[in-house]
């Protein structure tokens, strides 16, 4: 894939960080901030992904009570550690 010129303006301080940077990686400045710019474009994009898996399960109305999570949490490290809770809260859909 080809590219294409982009211009951007950033303080003096980052600049030279990144120039600096490029020099001890022996790449060009450019290069190194393709490369966070795709990084970060790549986690925004993994954490959309997790939110709308996350907001379709909540969807499914079936849910764990804070109560049972706060004594699971609560028996971690003790003597009576409680297994994985299981759902206790079942939300049904209204007709639309």
């Amino acid at each position: 894939m080809g590219t294409v010129p982009f211009t951007m303006r950033i303080d003096e301080t980052l600049k030279r960080a990144l120039e600096d940077e490029a020099r001890r990686e022996e790449r060009s400045a450019s290069q190194l901030a393709t490369r966070a710019i795709r990084k970060m474009l790549d986690a925004k994009a993994a954490q959309r992904k997790m939110i709308l898996e996350a907001v379709a399960e909540a969807d499914k109305g079936i849910f764990i009570s804070e109560e049972k999570m706060t004594a699971w949490v609560d028996s971690w490290d003790t003597e009576n550690e409680l297994p994985e809770p299981e759902p206790d809260i079942f939300l049904r859909k209204s007709a639309q």
